[in-house]
């Protein structure tokens, strides 16, 4: 069965354009055509977009699930859901489960849950040392036959000359790494970013150097072995001015950062608001606008929600004990529009680090409003406005730090490969 989506605001991340037309969509759930204003082709169903954005699909690096040994704080199901109704319609998965997808065995099990509960494409990253440990490398070539699409371990590995092995066999094997750029020496034990306002709240504070020490070191280590390398969370202007030079010098990395540090600083913290712990933690105001600069730069070129459920459990405790993290699929997209109404980014460009750019970094066909690239797509509301409210969404965990703040944006309707997924419940 074809579908027409007619009347609507094609956000083109490839033209860097947002332009009136529709989008024919085949029986194979591909894209089978570009429609202009005016064009009315026959297809079983049409839908009329009432003027709104209709953009790809968001495809987020570094989701969590609390599959396997933490289903409580998030399924692949709530997980699903949760995506489905913030427009994302690819989730990279984390290894960092409880166990930890070490094996072929576990990353077998994983896509198979994956594939029985999720209404969009879910892939999985693997580790890039046993358990995590950072002392052994994994089965690399085993993990990317089953699979996996990047090696990581949601984390920096201590040891260099194990990472340096790392590097160089995922080389080898043209793997994707994933790294997390934090002296893990530095950052042990701290929670909040040092300065006068972490020295009033009396908490254990780490400097952003740490962040520069740890990409220092991987880019080194990139550049000795050849690896292709993506930096996970960049998210203080130091990190900024080491990816910069190594940019300039012809390297060829890429990097990401997540929205809370695009949209949040150290100052939300307020009386020790445990929401708002994050790894890594929130940096100065100075640091944020210098992170939204360098995203329209194109220095930065993916923007992910890094969604971390957490139970009240883990959230509900001394700002220092508590569990780092906060969900973000429901989020993102609104979040994001943050930065389109203040005028930092259009929305071709947001795009580009929301959808185009992680589909490049994993070799996906996706991120596109081409013929032939799979009709995963999110039509949403970029001006709405609307009172987060924490208790309304979909996943396990609620723990957001955007609730009951002012947002605008909303998601009207999803598809994957043709298929709608989602679609708001009239009020």
């Amino acid at each position: 069965m074809t579908t027409a989506l007619l009347n609507a605001r094609l956000v083109d991340p490839e033209r860097g354009t947002v332009a009136p037309g529709g989008l024919l969509i085949a029986a194979d759930g591909s894209i089978a055509a570009r429609l202009g204003p005016d064009d009315r082709p026959e297809a079983a169903e049409q839908i009329d977009c009432n003027g709104l954005c209709l953009a790809p699909g968001i495809v987020d690096i570094g989701v969590k699930i609390g599959e396997p040994g933490e289903r409580h704080k998030e399924s692949f199901r709530s997980a699903g859901a949760a995506a489905a109704a913030g427009g994302v319609t690819t989730m990279v998965i984390r290894p960092d489960t409880e166990p930890p997808i070490d094996t072929p065995e576990s990353l077998e099990f994983l896509r198979r849950r994956a594939a029985e509960a999720g209404p969009v494409r879910i892939l999985p990253m693997a580790a890039l040392t046993r358990g995590r440990q950072g002392r052994e490398m994994t089965e690399m070539g085993f993990l990317l036959d089953g699979g996996a699409v990047a090696l990581s371990d949601v984390a920096a590995v201590a040891d260099t000359r194990i990472f340096s092995r790392c590097l160089a066999y995922a080389a080898g094997l043209g793997a994707l790494v994933i790294g997390h750029p934090q002296d893990p020496s530095l950052s042990a034990g701290a929670c909040i970013t040092s300065g006068q306002f972490a020295s009033q709240l009396g908490l254990p504070a780490v400097g952003t150097i740490a962040e520069r020490i740890g990409l220092e070191r991987d880019l080194a280590l990139t550049e000795a072995t050849g690896a292709r390398y993506h930096a996970d969370q960049i998210s203080s202007a130091a990190g900024i001015a080491v990816l910069e030079r190594t940019r300039a010098s012809g390297l060829s990395v890429t990097a990401g950062t997540s929205i809370h540090h695009l949209t949040l600083n150290v100052l939300d913290i307020g009386a020790y608001r445990t929401f708002f712990k994050l790894t890594p933690p929130l940096r100065a105001e100075e640091d944020r606008q210098a992170l939204v600069a360098a995203l329209a730069d194109g220095l930065i070129d993916v923007i992910g929600s890094f969604h971390t459920p957490q139970d009240e459990e883990s959230k509900r405790l001394p700002f220092e004990e508590a569990a780092p993290g906060a969900v973000g699929l429901e989020t993102l997209l609104p979040a994001a529009m943050q930065l389109y109404h203040a005028g930092a980014l259009g929305l071709p460009g947001l795009w580009r680090a929301l959808s185009l750019n992680p589909s490049r970094l994993l070799g996906l066909d996706t991120g596109r409003l081409t013929p032939g690239a799979p009709a995963d797509l999110v039509l949403f509301d970029p001006d709405h406005p609307f009172v987060l409210d924490r208790a309304t969404l979909r996943s396990k965990s609620r723990n957001t730090p955007y609730d009951l703040q002012r947002m605008q944006g909303r998601v009207e309707a999803t598809w994957v490969a043709g298929r709608r997924i989602y679609a708001r419940e009239a009020a």
